[in-house]
């Protein structure tokens, strides 16, 4: 079975290459093989290597620069997802693709589940539900995971940037008033191997259905408090040099941290759904944390 995985370089990308390698071979792009603002290029890989399973982990993920850069933001995230989907769907090929808690406004006082109304507060999660949208009006096979606060030990994520503030600042503030799950790439790419089995096994799809799932973390957190584990962690391992202690990490609102992009402040996901179909249980994101912590050390110490 060929499995095309588009976005290989990204954190996601990056351990899905190993979670998906024992489902089939694996061919893996990154942007220089596979730019998904070049429409003619995703349809041109697509119909060359003909594969039974696409999963797209490629997405334009700058939140706060997609509002200058609205059309290129909808091109990678709302168009792209489109023609893979026509494209899958030409094939009868599967395709998975990551969104986001992005697509809500955050004003719900429970976790969001997957039927809740949606309502993106910004272009990144507008153009992020235009995608979802459009993988659904394709009519092909699909299933789409919305998960939240990624981070892993490649690529830009919020635990490499307060690792980077830590190391230069002796305080800090950080928004305490948005609430949800730190999800590990790593978590992200085993359940979709799970998922994959599961589907392969008994649980297939049928022809034109698409599935839509939350994928998160369990124990959700403000980012202030995300930001005091992550530093009081490195404080505790070898290899970090940090100024700044977790008690320095001050509380802030949202209103005193104004950003061009509007964020959800309710970000939970309710992942039962999830749970049920695949027989699974979600995990807590701080080991995961630990263990993406003592790479980043290792990878400072040249081994």
């Amino acid at each position: 079975m060929r499995i095309l995985l588009l976005g290989k370089d990204g954190q996601l990308g990056w351990q899905l290459q190993r979670s998906l390698a024992p489902h089939g071979e694996v061919i893996a792009c990154g942007r220089a093989q596979c730019d998904l603002a070049d429409l003619e290029r995703i349809r041109s890989v697509v119909r060359e290597l003909r594969p039974a399973i696409i999963v797209n982990a490629a997405a334009y993920t700058a939140v706060d620069k997609a509002e200058s850069e609205p059309d290129l933001a909808r091109r990678i995230n709302a168009v792209a997802p489109g023609v893979l989907a026509e494209e899958a769907a030409r094939l009868g090929a599967l395709l998975l693709h990551y969104s986001t808690d992005y697509v809500f406004d955050g004003a719900k006082a429970e976790p969001y589940v997957e039927g809740d109304p949606t309502a993106p507060l910004s272009v990144y999660g507008r153009t992020k539900l235009e995608g979802e949208e459009a993988i659904r009006a394709a009519g092909g096979k699909s299933v789409i995971f919305r998960t939240s606060w990624v981070f892993g030990a490649r690529g830009n994520n919020f635990v490499k940037t307060i690792l980077r503030l830590a190391r230069e600042k002796e305080s800090l503030g950080v928004v305490d008033d948005q609430i949800g799950s730190p999800t590990p790439a790593a978590m992200l790419a085993t359940v979709t191997g799970v998922g994959l089995a599961m589907l392969h096994h008994g649980a297939a799809l049928e022809e034109g259905e698409s599935r839509l799932y939350h994928l998160a973390a369990a124990r959700p957190v403000s980012w202030c408090e995300f930001a005091r584990t992550i530093v009081a962690l490195a404080g505790q391992a070898p290899g970090f040099d940090l100024r700044l202690k977790p008690e320095a990490i001050a509380a802030i609102a949202t209103a005193d941290y104004p950003t061009p992009a509007r964020r959800p402040m309710n970000s939970r996901l309710d992942c039962r759904r999830l749970e049920k179909d695949f027989g699974l249980q979600m995990p807590d994101w701080q080991p995961y944390l630990e263990r993406m912590l003592q790479l980043l050390a290792l990878k400072q110490n040249g081994y």
